[in-house]
């Protein structure tokens, strides 16, 4: 695969392009954060996307959005330091394809992108995946003492991530207005003074 690293620290650039080449993979493209990303993997034809989470004046996530907004369909693969559930869910949400943790062995991101360039079926990392299918799950009203509509549960999930308004939205494939209108009836239905208090129930009552 041809590919683009965004990350702040030369040591993972470094050790990337020593490392890559052997697997097969050749890097074409450097930065130290998200600026201009798009213009970057455009130019430099790259097949895949690795980016670090924590980068100065354009992080992982707006570089995450800039893609997806774009006509480049370039799978993105975030490998960062960074384990916040937060920030693995915003990355599922703007379409990153697996999250992988530097404390790792390496072998989970070459595997990744092993999978990723044969085009192969692989199971993401394990956090990753929990946290992708319960923000995806569809129905979770099986122990539901606030009487939350299956719309409402799956909202409160997401605010238990810590997720945006404009997030949940992109995610649910609803509009903000309506996300509004959910987080108010939860807000009364858990009897919480705002949503950083529903956000706290929900990892209480252990839904995220």
């Amino acid at each position: 695969m041809r590919v683009s690293v965004f990350d702040p620290h030369a040591v993972i650039h470094k050790g990337l392009s020593g490392l890559l080449p052997e697997q097969g993979h050749s890097i074409v493209s450097q930065a130290l954060d998200g600026r201009n990303a798009v213009k970057i993997v455009r130019e430099s034809l790259a097949d895949l996307v690795i980016t670090e989470m924590q980068m100065p004046h354009v992080d992982g996530i707006a570089l995450l959005e800039q893609l997806a907004s774009s006509n480049l369909n370039v799978p993105t693969l975030v490998f960062t330091a960074n384990p916040n559930p937060t920030c693995i869910a915003r990355s599922v949400v703007h379409g990153a394809r697996d999250y992988v943790l530097k404390s790792e062995p390496i072998i989970h991101l070459l595997r990744a992108m092993n999978g990723m360039a044969l085009n192969q079926r692989y199971e993401p990392s394990r956090v990753f995946r929990q946290i992708k299918e319960k923000l995806g799950q569809q129905n979770g009203v099986t122990n539901n003492p606030h009487e939350l509509t299956s719309r409402e549960f799956q909202v409160w999930q997401h605010l238990g991530f810590g997720l945006s308004n404009r997030e949940i939205a992109k995610s649910l494939n609803i509009s903000v207005e309506t996300i509004k209108e959910h987080v108010q009836n939860i807000l009364r239905k858990l009897d919480a003074k705002d949503r950083t208090a529903a956000a706290v129930a929900a990892i209480k009552e252990g839904i995220v």
